[in-house]
């Protein structure tokens, strides 16, 4: 058999335990291509509201991406993948392993049965730890998610899908910190949906002792939050008037900012940088203040072809901008994950930065900087707004 024919036989096993529900694990391995930190990547299969996805982890060495592909994009990134930058493969079913190995034109396929293996129910993945059960809540009503019989509102379905995503990645992160009562600061909350299930759920549920600060420029929405967070006997929940750069967050242990526009999302990464924040945690919104640089500026000629078309510049802003706030991060001690913390039917920006305080990392700042440099010389980029914050 032909070192090809072993290729395909590997993706045809992957496609067919992926359609059958029996994989549990595909892992590449002995990466050698052009990412200098990509260690390996790590795929399985979730279950979204669009449908089944193959959901990729790429592991680097201080932070891990997550992007989820429908099944031809994934087997087509699989074949260039294993053809190309991965030496080496484990499948893992229910039923069988996979063992394939390439040296140079060469490659090897192992296949092993086994038994006494179920098989994952990713509708259990997505459903598990959800942590608004009970629904008859004052503060669900006070926010328009509930009505007056407690049950979620038809049109806030959606939205009570997202908050529950959101304590369900947030809770433990916080519940790691190691404060006794540690200090979160929600910068630009809004209403506070966030905040109220966030306080619910780790005060009421987990038994977690916490202090929620939500920082928000209207006046209404803070005098309203703060009215429900008392009516809901909500002590350690308030709501404060405030730009994010006028804000003290000295102390806080946590600063998040879900959506927060354009520029705003990097005042509030450098709020937690200042602060020595153990967790910072960021959904960015729009990404104008790269995209006019990249636009007015001259980068590479070889990303012509990427750049030319409107749809796709706006893309390539979005992860040129999330790439350097990620290696920013890096380079003041946090070890980052990028990842999209809901699916896209519920709201188009979903991807989230979460950057953890480890002083154990070490990384060489100076080869952090070389990358940012290079980033910005390839987009054309002058300066990224975090960097002047942080007068780099």
């Amino acid at each position: 058999m032909s070192s090809a024919n072993h290729l395909e036989d590997l993706l045809s096993a992957t496609r067919t335990a992926f359609t059958s529900g029996a994989l549990l694990r595909l892992k590449l391995a002995g990466y050698h291509g052009s990412e200098p930190e990509l260690k390996s990547v790590e795929i399985k299969k979730i279950a979204v509201k669009g449908g089944d996805r193959f959901s990729f982890t790429y592991h680097y060495k201080t932070r891990d991406i997550i992007k989820n592909f429908i099944e031809p994009e994934a087997l087509a990134l699989l074949r260039t993948a294993l053809a190309d930058a991965f030496r080496s493969a484990q499948l893992t079913t229910t039923d069988f392993d996979m063992n394939f190995e390439r040296f140079g034109d060469k490659m090897r396929l192992k296949r092993t049965e086994v038994a006494g293996r179920t098989a994952p129910s990713t509708a259990h993945n997505r459903a598990k730890n959800r942590p608004l059960t009970t629904t008859d809540k004052p503060w669900l009503k006070a926010l328009g998610l509930a009505g007056k019989d407690g049950k979620v509102r038809h049109n806030a379905q959606d939205k009570f899908r997202q908050i529950n995503k959101m304590v369900e990645i947030f809770a433990p992160l916080i519940q790691a910190i190691k404060a006794d009562r540690p200090l979160i600061v929600d910068m630009g909350a809004g209403k506070g949906y966030l905040d109220f299930a966030l306080y619910d759920y780790l005060a009421t549920v987990a038994m977690r002792p916490v202090a929620i600060v939500g920082v928000e420029m209207r006046q209404q929405l803070v005098d309203d939050g703060n009215a429900t967070a008392r009516a809901s006997g909500f002590d350690g929940l308030s709501f404060q008037a405030d730009t994010i750069m006028d804000f003290d967050a000295g102390g806080a242990d946590a600063v998040i900012a879900l959506h927060a526009c354009d520029t705003a999302t990097d005042d509030a990464i450098f709020k937690g940088i200042s602060a020595n924040a153990a967790l910072i945690a960021v959904a960015p919104c729009c990404h104008k203040q790269i995209r006019r640089q990249m636009a007015d500026g001259r980068p590479d000629e070889r990303l012509d072809g990427l750049l030319r078309h409107g749809i796709f510049l706006e893309r390539q802003a979005e992860m040129a901008t999330d790439t350097l706030r990620a290696l920013l991060l890096e380079f003041n001690g946090y070890r980052t994950k990028v990842f999209e913390f809901v699916s896209d039917a519920h709201t188009p920006k979903n991807n989230l930065i979460v950057a953890e305080k480890d002083g154990r990392m070490g990384r060489d700042r100076d080869a952090v900087l070389a990358q940012i440099a290079g980033i910005k010389a390839m987009f054309g980029i002058r300066q990224h707004y975090l960097e002047s914050l942080l007068d780099l």
